[in-house]
């Protein structure tokens, strides 16, 4: 039995009475510098965390297994803590945590703000522009920032984002008796730098003549850069209707020209990821700054060309292929990887294409539509209709297998 045991910036004196006694007790200490600090002088070994951690974490546990391990976090172990990657890799019997008061409780407590009201977004590996995604007008969002210059990052990026006029309150060394606050307006970020240990509070508002994007499929086509090949704003969000993005899924995008159903599929949950396929280097490059911009930048894109490209991807939930359903091989590639009770959609903008989908139709059935879109234009100086290329949309359901029941006098 592995103990996790969660200390803050108060160090010792904050730890409960069964935390002290787990590490009082513990044959080896394993934790960060920072957290080790804290502790004062017990009998145990002390290690500090390897870095490389993740590669290393699996045969420093078991070259411990026999003996009493304490593993300190910082605040609560299971909020974006090495508790729960503990927990990943030996299960949660093998592990007892211990948690303290977490960032999130303590600058909620500081700011008067309702947790249950809050967004949080961590920038602890990750990267900056995942804040974009959490910001929108009336918003409280909590930032766990990675260092000192975070602050003053997070600020640039909202005022970039047509944000500038959001309060930024920072909080720094939460718990601790040099704990201290900074305030100011993104757009007019007063401080270069603070303390290393961070947290931002930021009260989203928008700047006059900015528009915000909303969650819900369907984004603006200028929301996108693109050459063209992107799949339009209406047809996109009947696209996404029919792939129904659930929590924790995982897409295949294949020709995914822009990127625009990877990006909007994952903006749906923080935890929706997707696969972008792209045969196109220039255009692989676009998908990945939009997804950056949009505030998606986990999103992996594939540089290569379907089928071939897709060998070695984690099988999908469900796959959308915007681009070369004509090409031999690639729906009986994604139909092959796709899991029992995925969605797959297809969309076909010519006749060879409508073609492939039709029999396809044949052979699986599922739903076929067609999307006939007119948008409102000037003519002369009037306004008429232009019409856009139809669209057929193919969407399928692959079947869970049923399980027979046991039949009479099997063992059960």
């Amino acid at each position: 039995m592995i103990t996790v045991v969660g200390i803050g910036a108060d160090g010792w004196a904050g730890l409960s009475p069964a935390s002290r006694e787990a590490v009082e007790s513990a044959e080896v200490l394993i934790g960060g510098s920072r957290q080790l600090d804290l502790i004062p002088d017990v009998p145990a070994e002390r290690i500090t965390w390897p870095s490389p951690l993740m590669p290393a974490l699996p045969g420093l546990m078991e070259a411990h297994a026999a003996r009493a391990v304490c593993v300190l976090a910082s605040g609560d172990p299971m909020f974006f803590g090495v508790g729960s990657t503990l927990v990943r890799l030996l299960g949660p019997e093998r592990l007892r945590v211990l948690p303290h008061l977490s960032s999130l409780s303590l600058a909620c407590a500081r700011l008067g703000w309702p947790v249950e009201q809050v967004e949080v977004v961590s920038l602890l590996g990750r990267p900056l522009a995942a804040v974009s995604a959490a910001v929108s007008p009336g918003r409280r969002v909590l930032v766990l920032s990675a260092d000192g210059d975070g602050p003053a990052q997070v600020a640039a990026l909202l005022t970039a984002r047509g944000y500038g006029a959001s309060g930024m309150t920072v909080l720094s060394d939460l718990g601790a008796k040099a704990e201290s606050r900074q305030d100011g307006v993104a757009s007019r970020w007063p401080h270069p730098a603070s303390p290393a240990l961070n947290v931002i509070g930021v009260e989203c508002a928008a700047d006059p003549g900015a528009r915000p994007l909303a969650l819900v499929p369907g984004l603006p086509d200028e929301a996108f850069e693109h050459d063209g090949q992107l799949t339009k704003r209406e047809v996109r969000a009947v696209s996404l209707s029919r792939l129904a993005p659930l929590p924790g899924e995982l897409l295949w995008d294949v020709g995914a020209g822009a990127g625009s159903i990877a990006i909007e599929w994952m903006r749906t949950h923080p935890s929706c990821t997707a696969v972008a396929v792209e045969g196109r280097a220039d255009r692989g490059e676009r998908v990945r700054r939009n997804a950056e911009t949009l505030g998606v930048p986990g999103l992996r894109v594939v540089d290569g060309s379907a089928p071939a490209a897709l060998a070695g991807l984690p099988a999908p939930d469900a796959v959308f292929i915007g681009g070369g359903v004509t090409v031999p091989g690639v729906v009986e590639a994604c139909w092959t990887a796709l899991r029992p009770g995925g969605r797959l959609v297809a969309n076909a903008v010519t006749l060879e294409s409508e073609s492939v989908v039709g029999q396809w139709y044949g052979r699986l059935g599922g739903d076929l539509v067609r999307l006939s879109v007119q948008r409102a234009s000037p003519v002369g100086g009037f306004t008429g209709w232009r019409a856009m290329l139809p669209v057929t949309v193919w969407s399928v359901v692959k079947e869970v297998p049923v399980q027979e029941d046991a039949v009479e006098g099997d063992s059960p």
